[in-house]
């Protein structure tokens, strides 16, 4: 399942400062400035599949919360009525 930018920028949202420092700023850098995987591997100094695997583990990470937790499903829910 392939996730939409709004949908990985609404679960950052929610559950963001659970991921580690570095993957917070890569992701934020990906989903929230929309740079490409070869800019950010530039700024942080590590290789595109680096930047790739950190994203990656972040979105599933964040997945598992979701699914466990819940609270965008709860907020989107709570937003219909």
């Amino acid at each position: 399942m392939k996730a939409t930018p709004l949908e990985m920028s609404l679960l950052f949202d929610f559950y963001g400062e659970t991921l580690t420092e570095k993957q917070r700023e890569l992701f934020d850098l990906y989903y929230n400035e929309d740079l490409s995987l070869s800019e950010i591997a530039e700024h942080a100094g590590i290789t595109r599949q680096g930047v790739r695997d950190s994203i990656k583990r972040g979105e599933e990470f964040l997945y598992e919360l979701e699914e466990k937790l819940g609270l965008l499903k709860t907020y989107r829910e709570t937003q219909q009525t």
